[in-house]
């Protein structure tokens, strides 16, 4: 199924994959607006589809998204506070890119009228989509998975120190998803790593955005966790066209198969 603003591949899994920074869309006349920087949409979770491709052999519902985060973030809060006060990040609709440079030429910014219409236009409209998947799922198993697909570029000087590692879990602390499922992923995660030689951690600098936040509710019987992967280890993430790099995705795939393997295969204990 394809939507205009997300596409969408229904699985019969407990398992939704949700992936909000993919798109690379822009809305009507936005591209005369940014600058020469932001037309090369450095910013995007290039690949993110084709590296999770293999999920759908594990009966894993895909949502992705169209447009680009440059239009509206949609995993950030409609509303638009801040994921991490006191600490460097960006919008709802975003003014600057990661590494602080202006998004826009001069003047050429949004207003709030135009945030609102861009809210409704294109996040209601797939987080929408994805509360009922989540609906769905959760009626035909009893409860949902949610893993929310991320990457970025491995150094970003303005948002961490340094390199990041290469998968990187969030768990909104600890509160997203049931301990024990956490647990178990982690511990996925550290021996699938350790044997493929890439690096990670739990609820580092990244500790999950808003999707990981406002749908997991483990007691509602909805588990969720976010994975912002370092880009080089599946893709050229210096100069467009940001290409992807098949030898080091396979590598990675084979954490990711690991990971998500431990999160789908994992069923809440009867009480």
């Amino acid at each position: 199924m394809t939507d205009k603003i997300f596409e969408l591949v229904q699985g019969d899994g407990p398992l939704i994959i949700s992936m909000p920074h993919c798109g690379t869309e822009l809305s009507p006349g936005l591209a005369e607006r940014l600058t020469e920087e932001a037309l090369t949409l450095r910013d995007t979770d290039w690949h993110i589809p084709r590296l999770y491709g293999f999920a759908k052999d594990m009966g894993a519902t895909l949502l992705s998204a169209r447009y680009s985060r440059y239009v509206v973030d949609l995993n950030r809060a409609s509303t638009g506070e801040s994921l991490y006060p006191g600490q460097a990040t960006t919008g709802l609709c975003p003014d600057v890119l990661f590494d602080g440079t202006p998004l826009y030429r001069d003047g050429q910014a949004p207003d709030a009228a135009e945030v609102a219409q861009r809210v409704e236009g294109y996040w209601q409209p797939y987080h929408g989509a994805l509360a009922a998947e989540l609906a769905r799922v959760k009626a035909r198993h009893g409860f949902a998975l949610l893993f929310d697909a991320h990457s970025i570029r491995s150094h970003v000087p303005r948002l961490f120190d340094g390199r990041l590692p290469d998968l990187n879990l969030g768990t909104a602390r600890g509160t997203s998803a049931d301990p024990a499922l956490i647990a178990r992923v982690v511990a996925a995660m550290e021996s699938a790593s350790a044997a493929e030689g890439l690096t990670c951690v739990a609820d580092g600098r990244f500790v999950g955005g808003h999707i990981t936040r406002r749908y997991g509710r483990p007691a509602d019987g909805v588990h969720a966790v976010q994975m912002e992967l370092a880009q080089d280890r599946y893709m050229d993430e210096e100069a467009p066209p940001f290409a992807y790099l098949p030898d080091r995705a396979e590598r990675l795939q084979r954490v990711l198969t690991a990971v998500l393997d431990a999160f789908a295969g994992w069923r809440p204990a009867q009480g």
